[in-house]
């Protein structure tokens, strides 16, 4: 009992006419956490697919294969420069950037994307040919990034997210892997606007290990976060799934994981796997190792069931530790 009378006479302190259970659910208990924002908003049900594409050392024929997908590249540091394209300025010379969509032009007509739907693209090392989903190896001024491109329905870029956190781990007898030694970091967190839809978060692999980015997007109002991603079989099996339910259960809001398929002849083992997590953290739906597409239809009401049975927006405690979400956050490079 000595916690619970502690507890209450603190609370007599605070709010000496309130009980403890009337205490916290009154206005003063809710403005503890000042700086909370509304549950995100999804202005209407929206699709979303997971094509985990197999890709291999021909640079060509992963093109060719990915012109409606999403990876064009093989994962591995030795790869990152061969395959790399150029994205800035927007949009880059043809014979830069092949595949990358251009605007449809005024009256419909052009070379934009042939259906009125939305199409984040940006490959693992050819950023024009993603999508959250798909990962690129961005060129600017002898530096490389690894890129995920969105792109609207014209095939307007919408936003371009570079990975902030590099994959330098070192797991004696498993695996060594040192992005650093080639790739830059990005330095934003990267929120995209959907039309018709509401806001999504995208965000690369290793910085799904970060919880922070993802607080940040759920408290700036979006509905979910998605992850290209290619974690390996030590790490894959281990954490993939578990960080994925982790960012959805911490910030209640869908995640997605798009990783590609599995290839046993290269140096570098995907572990697959994509998959996507509902608010509540469960996992929705999931790939095996082999190329195939996952997809769901994701909906309000479940973001708006989970924050209702689980209030968390309006019990944080922001007098006891800081709203990360109002600190120095980056939006820009």
């Amino acid at each position: 009992m000595r916690p619970f009378l502690r507890s209450s006479s603190l609370l007599s302190k605070l709010a000496p006419s309130l009980s403890p259970a009337a205490y916290f659910r009154s206005p003063l208990a809710r403005t503890m956490a000042t700086a909370t924002t509304p549950s995100p908003v999804l202005k209407k049900p929206v699709k979303l697919a997971c094509i985990q594409l197999a890709s291999g050392a021909d640079k060509a024929a992963n093109l060719s294969h990915a012109r409606d997908k999403c990876f064009n590249s093989p994962y591995g540091c030795d790869y990152f420069p061969a395959y790399a394209e150029t994205l800035l300025p927007s949009p880059p010379p043809r014979d830069q950037s092949p595949l990358l969509p251009r605007p449809v032009r005024h009256g419909g007509r052009g070379e934009g994307l042939p259906h009125r739907r939305l199409d984040p693209r940006g490959g693992p090392f050819g950023p024009e040919l993603g999508r959250p989903g798909g990962r690129g190896e961005q060129r600017e001024k002898k530096k490389y990034y690894n890129t995920s491109l969105t792109f609207g329905p014209d095939g307007g870029l919408l936003a371009s997210h570079r990975k902030v956190h590099l994959f330098d781990i070192d797991i004696p007898g498993k695996i060594t892997f040192r992005e650093s030694d080639v790739l830059s970091p990005g330095n934003k967190v990267t929120l995209v606007d959907l039309p018709d839809y509401g806001r999504i978060a995208v965000a690369i692999c290793y910085d799904i290990r970060f919880p922070e980015l993802a607080t940040v997007a759920a408290r700036k109002g979006c509905f979910a976060l998605v992850y290209p991603g290619a974690f390996n079989t030590t790490t894959g099996p281990l954490h993939w799934r578990l960080q994925g339910q982790a960012r959805a259960m911490d910030n209640q809001i869908y995640v997605a994981m798009c990783s590609p398929a599995r290839d046993e002849t290269a140096a570098y083992h995907a572990w697959g796997h994509s998959l996507i997590v509902d608010p509540m953290a469960q996992v929705l739906v999931e790939a095996d190792e082999a190329e195939t597409t996952v997809c769901w239809e994701l909906d309000s009401a479940k973001i708006e069931e989970t924050r209702k049975n689980i209030p968390l927006v309006g019990q944080r405690r922001f007098d006891v530790y800081p709203d990360i979400s109002e600190g120095k956050v980056r939006f820009e490079e």
